[in-house]
């Protein structure tokens, strides 16, 4: 089976495809609120699963970190906004420290293709 690399750099790749699933680096976003950087990240999976031939309706499965969880609500509302309703992936939350104080949450996307 073959293994595409979309967007490689020196550290990581934005996704990789192997077979018919692709796998999404864990994305953060702009802004200051989690509200911001949710709608933020969650663009750039959208932009990422259609390099790699896919879309939303296709995740199976999504990882969230949020630096704080007393702002799960407001991730919530962006995330039921955005997902496909027809299709929503399985999907875990939990609180962590993030690569740096100024984000506050990332999204970890695995889908099919």
């Amino acid at each position: 089976m073959s293994i595409k690399h979309i967007e490689p750099g020196k550290r990581m790749s934005g996704a990789v495809v192997h077979g018919n699933t692709v796998y999404l680096a864990g994305q953060v976003g702009e802004g200051t609120s989690v509200t911001e950087q949710s709608k933020s990240a969650l663009a750039e999976v959208d932009r990422l699963l259609a390099l790699a031939g896919s879309d939303k309706s296709k995740i199976l499965q999504t990882i969230i970190y949020l630096s704080d969880m007393s702002t799960f609500g407001e991730m919530n509302a962006v995330w039921e906004g955005w997902i496909d309703p027809a299709n929503p992936p399985a999907r875990a939350t939990s609180e962590a420290a993030l690569a740096t104080p100024d984000y506050k949450v990332e999204f970890i996307v695995t889908a099919a293709i």
